[in-house]
């Protein structure tokens, strides 16, 4: 899925955040594969694979109304662009809880309550790996050491970037062991 897919489902979505989408032709860039796609290649997400890609956008695109620079949801309002990633974490949080995964509802929350304090310690590396250790973990698990560096965050720790990097490195390299 790109960015077409996500925004087809804000227009079908309706209201504010439908009457915010960039004209087609005029989507910013999104670099690619990231945190979305990692985490609907993983086997928790079999058979669900779009699914997963599409909430994790809207989730994606909800931060970065909050704190970056949103690639489909345009608005020069600050206090709109508040309330549309608000819809967004929730139109994306919703259709992961009807998907019934509540592990993920889960990772997903922390990786809402991490961001956010990772943008108040204007941390954009430990926010990266926030978002690169949870899309792991809602593809394949968590792990013991994926829930020690998000606890490293939590405490505002300076260690938590490399904790979260190398959780995300070992569930990287054990899936590609042929690991579950």
């Amino acid at each position: 899925m790109t960015l077409s897919g996500l925004r087809q489902a804000l227009m079908d979505e309706g209201g504010t955040v439908a009457a915010t989408l960039a004209p087609d032709g005029a989507v910013r860039a999104d670099g690619g594969p990231g945190p979305p796609q990692l985490a609907a290649s993983g086997p928790r997400a079999a058979g669900h694979e779009a699914e997963y890609e599409l909430l994790l956008e809207m989730i994606l695109e909800g931060s970065l109304l909050h704190y970056g620079t949103p690639r489909l949801v345009l608005t020069d309002d600050p206090d709109l662009a508040l309330l549309l990633g608000d819809q967004l974490y929730a139109l994306g949080l919703s259709r992961l809880a009807q998907l019934g995964d509540l592990d993920a509802v889960r990772e997903l929350a922390d990786i809402i309550s991490l961001l956010a304090q990772a943008q108040a310690a204007a941390d954009p590396a430990l926010a990266a790996a926030i978002w690169d250790a949870g899309a792991a973990a809602i593809g394949w698990g968590t792990s013991p050491e994926h829930e020690a560096a998000k606890a490293l965050a939590r405490a505002g720790d300076g260690d938590a970037t490399r904790a979260l990097v190398g959780a995300y490195d070992a569930l990287v390299a054990h899936s590609e062991r042929g690991g579950k």
